[in-house]
């Protein structure tokens, strides 16, 4: 009587291991997780330039179409929103209109402790013609151009 064979044999499990790793590698390519991971932080910073212009509102319509800031008047070219060499917008709006102030997550050096500390990595500035503000999002990923305008 011939012997009962248990197991697998070399080459049905380098067979088994070869099409896996295919179908392993056809998932991560369709998947592609730096893709999806950069417009998360795409999605996060749309979130941020949004809550950052609402709240500019907000303090515009408390006070009877004026933005009133110890800053002064918004800048007529795009300026970065930090403490230093930059234009301090984070006492107008915080903690009235905002919790916190949002920054960029994935920018180099951006951050907030407070508002004696802060650089968001976000611009804003209005136009002088027309009077809209707008604020961007420079560091946005995938050639994304990330501007809100109203």
């Amino acid at each position: 009587m011939p012997k009962n064979k248990k197991g697998f044999t070399l080459i049905e499990l380098l067979i088994v291991i070869g099409i896996l790793s295919i179908l392993i590698g056809a998932v991560v390519v369709a998947v592609n997780p730096i893709r999806q991971f950069a417009q998360a932080r795409n999605s996060q910073r749309w979130t941020h330039v949004h809550s950052i212009l609402n709240a500019v509102y907000q303090n515009i319509v408390d006070n009877q179409g004026i933005f009133v800031c110890p800053a002064g008047s918004l800048p007529n070219i795009a300026t970065y929103m930090r403490v230093n060499d930059g234009y301090d917008i984070c006492n107008c709006l915080v903690p009235t209109y905002l919790a916190e102030f949002p920054f960029d997550l994935s920018a180099e050096e951006a951050s907030y402790t407070s508002c004696q500390s802060y650089d968001s990595k976000y611009q804003i500035f209005q136009d002088n013609v027309t009077k809209r503000i707008t604020i961007s999002a420079p560091f946005a990923e995938l050639d994304e151009v990330i501007d809100v305008i109203r």
